[in-house]
């Protein structure tokens, strides 16, 4: 099956979409009174901003005085959420908000500015299922399942788990069981 996305257009991605700067002002101008303040900060983060796709991860970075950089391995992946209001619809824009498993509750990379984003959406889960799922992995040339001299070593694994689990089970059984405390033990 060919998947929906080019994937050699989704690596040359380097920047956000000039509508995001138009997103930015119209952003800055419903919030009239602070628009001097925070057309500045949107303009240097937009001007700044920078997306990188490689076969191993995604990075974004931006920032002058305080640069911000995030780099996400493809395996660290958990969940990409798309989301766009009513002017990013106008405007053709969503933001992707990529979580890991690191405990946090928010996003760890949002992805904004791209008009591309089902695009992008399917190529990192093409990618996070490449490298969670050795059978898609093998599809989109990662790594596969583990081998050791072009066997596979997944059945050896599940048949010394099984008599590890046995050899417990044997020793739970051997062992006495606990002793309960008498009455007068339990109120001291």
């Amino acid at each position: 099956m060919k998947p929906g996305f080019d994937e050699a257009a989704i690596l040359a991605i380097e920047r956000p979409d000039p509508r995001l700067w138009t997103y930015y002002v119209l952003c800055c101008l419903a919030a009239f009174p602070l628009a001097p303040i925070l057309l500045p900060i949107h303009w240097f983060r937009y001007q700044t901003m920078r997306y990188r796709f490689t076969d191993q991860g995604v990075s974004m970075s931006w920032g002058i005085l305080f640069r911000r950089q995030v780099l996400l391995n493809y395996a660290r992946i958990q969940d990409i959420h798309l989301r766009s209001n009513v002017v990013e619809r106008w405007l053709g824009l969503a933001r992707l908000f990529v979580q890991t498993a690191s405990g946090n509750t928010s996003a760890e990379m949002t992805i904004e500015g791209l008009t591309q984003f089902t695009e992008v959406r399917d190529f990192l889960y093409s990618r996070m299922r490449g490298v969670n799922d050795p059978q898609a992995g093998a599809n989109h040339g990662g790594n596969g399942p583990v081998t050791a001299g072009g066997a596979d070593v997944s059945g050896e694994l599940t048949g010394v788990l099984r008599e590890v689990a046995a050899e417990l089970r044997a020793l739970r059984q051997a062992l006495p069981p606990p002793a309960t405390p008498s009455a007068e033990q339990s109120h001291v």
